[in-house]
């Protein structure tokens, strides 16, 4: 898909993967929303960001973990910038626990954001692309839904659902020439990793990283930017973690 004239409404897409990932797209030729839980300091230079590359940006606030607002996201986009051509779903967190530590809350809250947002923001754009027979879809997962991760079990179990709903949707709207993908990052240099110690963070990378560094939101961004560019892509799950899946020992 070429991006010149084409708009991306990305979700939390006002700092790290998100950030990156909306600089990308503007790279490529799309004006941007972007979705933050608040329109802060973040949020306005990622805007100028992408506004200093020639492209249009409009910051939305809302919570996509809630229905309405997740819906209300695509309609402000569509009325505001004409359409949404491209769809990424980057909002999320953290969810530390395993089975019998993590609460309740955060176990329904944590689907709400990275499993129940998608569905939302699919339900509301999709009908858009499918006017078009055009669209890309591209959802972040991680490693994390694909092998796991130790006393996680709450995020583990919400980012292999992101797995399988790509799955399904890359099936279900191929003949409108939908396509959907997911990117799933390992360690990557944000924010989000700093419930680790500086001890687990050496660890990650002298003993389970061959490459033996961190990602960053940006190498994250260029491989989104090639699924949502790639006509031939759709229903992948694309893993980006200096090798953390493969190793066996």
């Amino acid at each position: 898909m070429k991006l010149d004239g084409k708009v991306a409404l990305v979700t939390g897409g006002t700092k790290g993967i998100g950030a990156a990932a909306a600089a990308a797209l503007a790279h490529q030729g799309a004006d941007l929303a972007i979705v933050g839980r608040h329109d802060d300091k973040e949020a306005r230079q990622t805007r100028e960001t992408i506004e200093n590359l020639g492209r249009r940006c409009v910051v939305l606030t809302a919570d996509v973990g809630k229905s309405d607002q997740a819906t209300r996201c695509v309609e402000q986009t569509a009325e505001q910038l004409g359409s949404v051509d491209v769809l990424v779903h980057s909002a999320g967190g953290w969810i530390p626990g395993g089975l019998l530590e993590v609460q309740p809350e955060a176990w329904l809250e944590g689907f709400d954001v990275h499993v129940h947002a998608i569905f939302h923001l699919c339900r509301a754009a999709v009908p858009l692309m499918r006017k078009k027979q055009e669209g890309a879809i591209v959802l972040i997962s991680s490693v994390a839904g694909i092998r796991g991760v130790h006393t996680a079990t709450a995020y583990q179990v919400v980012k292999g659902a992101v797995v399988q709903f790509t799955r399904a949707l890359a099936r279900e709207f191929a003949e409108d020439n939908i396509r959907v993908n997911a990117v799933a990052p390992g360690v990557i240099r944000t924010r989000f990793h700093s419930h680790m110690t500086s001890e687990q963070k050496k660890h990650n990378i002298d003993n389970r990283i061959p490459l033996h560094c961190e990602g960053t939101p940006e190498q994250v961004a260029e491989l989104l930017g090639h699924l949502v560019a790639n006509d031939y892509i759709t229903g992948e799950i694309v893993t980006i973690d200096g090798g953390l899946t493969m190793r066996i020992a």
